[in-house]
């Protein structure tokens, strides 16, 4: 049993340890703190099990080879999201040319991906509308609201100016405000003729 020593360290301390003395306890403690809620981070942008175990994999593996890079002038959870966002970001990329390539330069696959789920409950509204903005764009607000990086830190990640980063942010919110009006807007349709349907 890990002693609670180690429960009581800061990640900072931890990666000190861990990059001086390479003892594997300080990286599974590590581990053992940020592997559920990288994991959970892939999936938002995979919806798939399976594939988002995988990407997690791989970001512990980078992580645990760059570790030596770390600079504590920022928290090692923003360095550690900054890798895994990059990660997943870089992987929708190559898979989306994969697949464009495959389907003969068509564009619309994400698209039609969408809208198979356009019967889905109004709840999911704010998902679909994610669903459907850049890996960039879906990046920058994750990082923006659910893992609250600051300005600084988001323009740091994506080599942006800070003022360029409020600008993209404020756009995709107005995109993802669009959207989410958009598919409430289509689903009370589809319901009101369903409705209708019923009613003759």
């Amino acid at each position: 049993m890990r002693s609670q020593l180690y429960d009581k360290m800061k990640d900072e301390e931890l990666v000190r340890e861990y990059v001086s003395t390479q003892q594997n306890i300080y990286f599974e403690e590590i581990y053992d703190r940020y592997s559920e809620k990288v994991y959970r981070k892939c999936f938002s942008f995979t919806g798939d099990t399976a594939k988002a175990e995988d990407l997690a994999h791989d970001i512990f593996l980078k992580v645990i080879t760059k570790i030596g890079t770390f600079k504590e002038n920022a928290r090692f959870s923003t360095w550690l999201y900054s890798i895994t966002y990059n990660y997943c970001m870089d992987n929708i990329r190559k898979q989306k040319k994969m697949r464009e390539e495959a389907w003969d330069d068509r564009m619309e696959f994400m698209e039609e991906e969408v809208d198979t789920e356009l019967l889905g409950m109004k709840a999911e509204g704010l998902h679909k509308s994610l669903e459907q903005v850049s890996p960039q764009e879906k990046a920058m607000l994750l990082m923006k609201y659910q893992d609250d990086f600051s300005i600084k830190e988001i323009a740091q990640t994506f080599e942006l100016s800070e003022s360029a980063t409020k600008m993209r942010l404020m756009r995709t919110k107005e995109k993802m405000k669009k959207l989410y009006l958009e598919h409430v807007a289509l689903f009370a349709l589809i319901a009101l003729k369903i409705l209708l349907f019923l009613k003759k």
